[in-house]
């Protein structure tokens, strides 16, 4: 029987839900850095988790209507990554439509702004990409605030009056 450690890391991995994404800073109340990877490892190898990239680990979760285990949420790992390295993120472009229901369009690349460095993560056929912005952009704001102004600025909807100026500018055409 487990004891120590090796208990308190394996109970708070069961009692999280399957998909549940994992860094190892999220066991740095309970053990060491070195304890703490040895430990996510041998869950990694018996098949408790599944390993995303280096130091994201992913509580496996089972489709029974698929038949078999679905890929790690983007999202979720995003999040992980920046709990772990202390980001504060927000998805942009299409990331953002998506999330918010305003596009059905699968990104090919999960993007977000952060204030955290330019970075690019990958692993199988996903890809995420982290964008460096200013704090005022990001911080202060509440995540579904921020969440829609990135959506918006990727709508790039022209403001009302700035189309009237355009139109008056350019003359009107004869279906206006």
């Amino acid at each position: 029987m487990k004891t120590g450690y090796s208990k308190q890391i394996q109970e708070r991995i069961n009692g999280a839900d399957d998909g549940t994404i994992f860094v190892n800073s999220d066991f740095a109340d309970i053990a060491d850095s070195e304890t703490i990877r040895r430990n996510l490892n041998r869950l990694t190898q018996i098949g408790v988790l599944r390993r995303i990239l280096k130091g994201v680990y992913e509580k496996p979760k089972y489709s029974k209507l698929l038949d078999e285990y679905v890929a790690a949420d983007p999202d979720a790992v995003a999040k992980a990554l920046a709990r772990s390295y202390h980001w504060t993120i927000v998805p942009c472009g299409n990331t953002a439509l998506n999330l918010l229901g305003l596009s059905t369009q699968v990104t090919a690349v999960w993007s977000y702004i952060s204030d955290g460095p330019y970075k690019t993560y990958e692993w199988n056929s996903t890809k995420l990409e982290f964008k460096h912005r200013t704090n005022k952009e990001i911080t202060g704001l509440s995540y579904m605030t921020s969440l829609v102004i990135q959506a918006l600025q990727t709508l790039q909807t022209p403001a009302p009056w700035r189309l009237l100026q355009t139109r008056w500018q350019h003359g009107w055409t004869r279906t206006e």
